[in-house]
C-alpha cells in the first residue's frame, strides 16, 4: 500500500496537473463544454499509453543502449529539474492556438499530450522508475501511475471550476508549487543516480 500511495504522489506531480490545466484552458478557450471533454479523454488515453510503454520497457531499452541505469537517473534528474526551473520562473503562460475549430481535435495528443503531460523529463523519470521496480511492484506501480492520470483526467474535467475559483493568479502559484516538488523529486534521482555510481566505481 506504501508503495502504490509513494508511486501515485510522484506519478501526480511529474504529469504537473497544475501546469496542464493552464495550458489546457489556453488551448480551448472558446471551445465548447463537450469538444474539451473529448481533448481531455484523448489527452489522457495518449498520455496512459506512452507511461505504460516506457514503464514496462525501459529496461528493455537500457539493454539495448547499453545505457545504466544510475546514468539515465542522473540524466533524466537534471532534465526534470529543468522542467521545474521553468515551472517556478515562468508559472503560466497564455499560449493562442491561432487554428481553425476543425484543426484543433490534435490537440489532445500534440501539444497537450506530449510535450505538456509527458515531457522529456517525465519520460526520463518513467523509465527510471519502471527499471527500479521488480516483480509484483511493476503492477502495483502502474496502478499508481492509473491513480495519478485518472486524477489527472479528473483535475482537466473540472479545469472550469478551477479557473473560476483560484483565477490565473491562483493557478500560478499552484503551478510554482508543483515546480518546487518537481525539484526536489529530481534532486532525490540525481543523488541516487550519482551515489550508485561512486558505489559501483
Amino acid at each position: 500500500m506504501s508503495l502504490f500511495v509513494a508511486t501515485w504522489v510522484k506519478f501526480f506531480f511529474l504529469y504537473a496537473p497544475f501546469f496542464v490545466v493552464s495550458m489546457f484552458l489556453s488551448l480551448t478557450r472558446g471551445d465548447s463544454p463537450a469538444s474539451r471533454r473529448k481533448v481531455v479523454n484523448r489527452a489522457v488515453l495518449a498520455a496512459l499509453a506512452i507511461s505504460v510503454i516506457l514503464l514496462f520497457f525501459g529496461s528493455t531499452l537500457f539493454e539495448i543502449l547499453g545505457i545504466t541505469l544510475d546514468s539515465f537517473r542522473i540524466g533524466s534528474g537534471v532534465l526534470l529539474f529543468l522542467s521545474a526551473v521553468s515551472l517556478v520562473r515562468d508559472g503560466i503562460r497564455t499560449h493562442a492556438t491561432g487554428m481553425p475549430a476543425e484543426e484543433r481535435d490534435d490537440i489532445s495528443v500534440v501539444p497537450l499530450a506530449i510535450p505538456t503531460i509527458i515531457g522529456p523529463a517525465t519520460i526520463g523519470a518513467i523509465l527510471v522508475y519502471g527499471a527500479e521496480l521488480k516483480g509484483w511492484d511493476v503492477m502495483i506501480g502502474l496502478l499508481g501511475m492509473l491513480a495519478a492520470l485518472a486524477g489527472l483526467a479528473i483535475t482537466l474535467h473540472l479545469s472550469s471550476v478551477f479557473e473560476r475559483i483560484l483565477g490565473r493568479t491562483g493557478l500560478n502559484i499552484l503551478s510554482k508549487i508543483t515546480g518546487l516538488i518537481l525539484a526536489a523529486m529530481a534532486a532525490q534521482i540525481i543523488l541516487s543516480g550519482v551515489r550508485g555510481f561512486l558505489e559501483s566505481v
